[in-house]
């Protein structure tokens, strides 16, 4: 059963972690009821899940941002090709072109893993309208270069982010945002100075 849970699992992390367990659950098993084909090979399934989930860990990576135009003609195929995905987890997200939104992808090893569309809010505060990560790169690594060497470089005090579904808001509290109320509306706050 973990086997096939892993399998549906879209972030390669969670993949590995989930198939290790069952792997490693098979592979005693498998010696305790005397099965030693079963807890051999399941034996060796956790030790090559656990090689990958070490190496994903400590593998160097390289992050760059990459500023586009609001109305960039990537930027509207990118927000159609993923607005399904999108809509998911912040299903009241709609983009409509304005000249002073702040859109850049964050690239990861030169694959464009990330999206920000921000609007200052004032001029010590930004509005992130999205912070999305493609399906596979969702392991945190993006959220924290972006709001730990992007933003607490830049004379931003507070991001502000509407919550979207239950995942979404866990994502933002890792990232260290926390419920609050702006102009009677409930948003997540991000103080950069803490």
């Amino acid at each position: 059963m973990l086997v096939a849970v892993s399998l549906m699992m879209s972030g390669i992390v969670k993949l590995r972690v989930i198939n290790f367990v069952g792997a490693a659950i098979f592979s005693i098993y498998g010696f305790m009821v005397h099965a030693i084909p079963v807890g051999v090979l399941n034996g060796f399934i956790a030790v090559v899940d656990l090689y990958y989930i070490w190496d994903i860990f400590k593998a160097e990576e390289f992050f760059r941002i990459l500023e586009v135009m609001h109305d960039s003609e990537y930027l509207e195929y990118f927000l159609d090709f993923h607005k399904e995905d999108i809509t998911k987890y912040l299903p009241s997200f709609s983009y409509s072109p304005v000249k002073d939104t702040t859109v850049f992808f964050i690239l990861r090893n030169s694959i464009p893993a990330g999206l920000i569309l921000a609007e200052e809010h004032d001029h010590e505060s930004l509005f992130i309208h999205l912070d999305y990560v493609i399906p596979g790169y969702r392991d945190l690594k993006i959220g924290k270069y972006v709001y730990k060497n992007i933003f607490s470089k830049k004379q931003v005090k507070k991001i502000y982010c509407e919550s979207g579904n239950a995942k979404h808001d866990s994502y933002l509290g890792k990232m260290g945002f926390e419920k609050t109320e702006l102009n009677g509306q409930q948003l997540f706050c991000l103080e950069m100075d803490k």
